[in-house]
């Protein structure tokens, strides 16, 4: 059996990632020739092009593109057994890339990230607040925090919490509309809705005597990001959903009010998603535990 060439997928996918002979050469501390050499010898083997190359640019080939995914998968992987093995007798180093929702991020990722940085000083944190949807592979990212349903797939998803939705309203806007007495009244009322979910425009809802309803709402004002509901809530604008992350404070203080107190949406889960591997720096882990150790604070 012949053994796969690693040093020439790893240098490929150094090349992939730098976009350049010259920056993946530096990146690897070797000579731009022994880069190419290895690619050459790659290319060779395969019998196939992996790039285009011009005097002013270099392309990946359709070739290349199909393989470049396998590339950067050996290069991590051996990176990753490298780095587990180092730290089984070194302290905490290096750099951890976490992502977590903007808000969710913002209040209770980031006090965490504060405590674990304290904590281990040798360790840096590139944090990525964003509500879209990422591709956490392509993004580079070891780790992120997602509150959503996880469909099935290649990534790694850890539970760590429900996270409970809450149908709220200004004092006013009810005064002013009605209070709903059942998830059907909702059709009548301008609701708001949050696009990052799959049928945005449909609420589900559970009730006494394990009733399921579904309903259809009219959605006056559509946002990405829960936290911008809050203004137009105040306002009186209408109705929304807002997990008590979001919501809790106006809550308490009596700017919102909830309502369909009976009746509760489907909880939401907090996962903590990994990519395919299970070989991790024991930094990642140390950050991962550490967060799922704090997930209900």
């Amino acid at each position: 059996m012949r053994l796969p060439d690693f040093e020439a997928w790893a240098m490929f996918a150094a090349v992939v990632e730098h976009r350049s002979f010259t920056d993946a050469a530096k990146a690897l501390s070797v000579s731009k020739a022994t880069v190419s050499k290895a690619v050459t010898r790659l290319e060779e083997h395969l019998d196939t092009s992996l790039f285009n190359r011009t005097s002013r640019r270099l392309a990946l080939t359709e070739s290349g593109k199909r393989l470049a995914d396998h590339a950067q998968r050996i290069l991590a992987e051996g990176q990753a057994a490298e780095e587990a093995a180092r730290d089984e007798t070194a302290e905490l180093s290096g750099v951890v890339r976490l992502g977590a929702p903007m808000t969710f991020g913002l209040l209770r990722i980031a006090p965490l990230v504060a405590q674990f940085t304290k904590m281990h000083p040798l360790v840096d944190i590139d944090l990525h607040l964003s509500d879209a949807k990422i591709d956490i592979v392509e993004m580079g990212l070891d780790a992120t925090i997602r509150i959503a349903d996880m469909p099935d797939s290649s990534l790694r998803a850890r539970r760590l919490a429900d996270v409970n939705l809450h149908v709220i309203a200004s004092p006013a806007y009810l005064d002013a509309r009605g209070r709903p007495a059942h998830p059907s009244d909702l059709g009548t009322h301008d609701c708001i809705c949050y696009s990052n979910v799959t049928l945005s425009d449909v609420w589900r809802f559970s009730g006494p005597g394990q009733q399921v309803v579904a309903v259809q709402v009219r959605g006056r004002l559509t946002v990405n990001s829960g936290e911008a509901m809050l203004p137009a809530l105040k306002e009186g604008i209408g109705i929304a959903r807002l997990p008590d992350f979001i919501v809790g404070e106006a809550l308490a203080k009596g700017d919102l009010e909830e309502i369909l107190v009976d009746w509760r949406a489907p909880p939401v889960g907090l996962h903590l998603v990994t990519p395919p591997s299970r070989l991790r720096p024991a930094r990642v882990d140390a950050l991962i535990d550490f967060i799922a150790s704090h997930h209900g604070c």
